[in-house]
């Protein structure tokens, strides 16, 4: 990881080294914590942008609800923030990290409403997750033998904290065996998704992905490729599927904020279609990194331009420079 200059962190810019939290914070020992991943991208149409920040702050509000967290900060507060952490910072292209979490205040378990809601943003550098050759050769991928969580045991369609346990674990079981990643099944047998990414598959130029209500995480980029897929004539289904459908696919992907639009090349040992990034995938996603080289019309509004008075903002008496 490189570091940044700041962190929007309680309210205010600080250093990096400074944004801290207490090691007795509820969210540190009991994953009582909710956040996003979020891109922006240095645009040749709007200089650099946020991709789908709208989408992401919402997902983190529905969290940040699902576990009854009081959120300090008001949408608008928090978009002026990820503006403000890229500005600060110097950014045209970055992940930004926003997290909410319950901070110090006690120890018990139940004992939330003594443990203060905090938020803290980040916003750095950070390239192609699987490593910058997998946008086009591809990864390996496993199944996994562990299993996403049953519906009635803890909230896959919030992106909390907790949730990423099984998918260290899920990650970690993958490279013992040679592999990038791992993909997980469903409590019930049917695919889920990756450790970290969703997961598609096509057959015949038809694009499939699990539904949310295996276990996934309703992904901003798994939206996004729905609506590009449909856009550029492909037919798309969001339905069960068996493990099998991993083996008879012509290609296979994975994506998410992080891994962007990243192919599978081999499944189990067994390589997909030509062991490569595959035509549809490769039209996908030539679409979707299109929104940022101008080559795809952003129709959607998708991206929200870092403006130049977010930095004046600032400077002028907002959330300023701590220290």
């Amino acid at each position: 990881m490189e570091p940044s200059a700041f962190i929007w962190h309680r309210g205010q810019l600080v250093p990096w080294h400074e944004a801290t939290v207490h090691v007795l914070a509820h969210g540190l020992h009991y994953g009582s914590s909710v956040f996003e991943g979020i891109r922006a991208y240095d645009t040749v149409t709007a200089g650099p942008a946020i991709f789908r920040l709208g989408a992401h702050l919402r997902r983190l509000q529905d969290s940040a609800r699902i576990y009854r967290f009081a959120m300090p900060y008001d949408g608008d507060e928090l978009r002026q923030a990820c503006f403000d952490v890229i500005r600060a910072n110097d950014l045209r292209a970055a992940y930004l990290r926003p997290i909410v979490y319950r901070g110090y205040g006690s120890l018990g378990v139940g004992a939330i409403e003594k443990c203060p809601v905090e938020v803290s943003i980040a916003a750095f550098k950070w390239g192609a997750y699987l490593g910058p050759e997998s946008l086009e050769r591809g990864v390996d991928v496993v199944v996994s033998s562990w299993r996403r969580v049953a519906p009635d045991t803890l909230p896959a369609m919030a992106k909390a904290g907790g949730n990423y346990l099984s998918g260290q674990l899920m990650g970690e079981e993958a490279r013992r065996q040679g592999c990038h990643e791992g993909i997980a099944l469903d409590a019930y047998g049917f695919l889920s998704e990756g450790a970290g990414e969703n997961l598609f598959l096509v057959r015949d130029e038809v694009v499939y992905t699990p539904p949310v209500a295996s276990a996934i995480l309703p992904g901003i980029t798994r939206d996004t490729i729905l609506t590009l897929a449909r856009h550029l004539g492909f037919a798309t289904r969001e339905e069960l599927l068996p493990r099998e459908a991993l083996y008879w696919a012509d290609e296979v992907f994975l994506c998410g904020t992080a891994a962007e639009i990243t192919p599978v090349r081999k499944v189990d040992g067994l390589v997909v279609g030509r062991g490569a990034r595959g035509p549809v995938t490769a039209r996908i996603q030539d679409a979707f990194f299109g929104l940022f080289d101008g080559r795809t019309e952003d129709r959607w509004a998708w991206l929200d331009a870092v403006p130049v008075e977010a930095a004046q903002a600032t400077a002028a008496g907002g959330a300023q420079p701590a220290g």
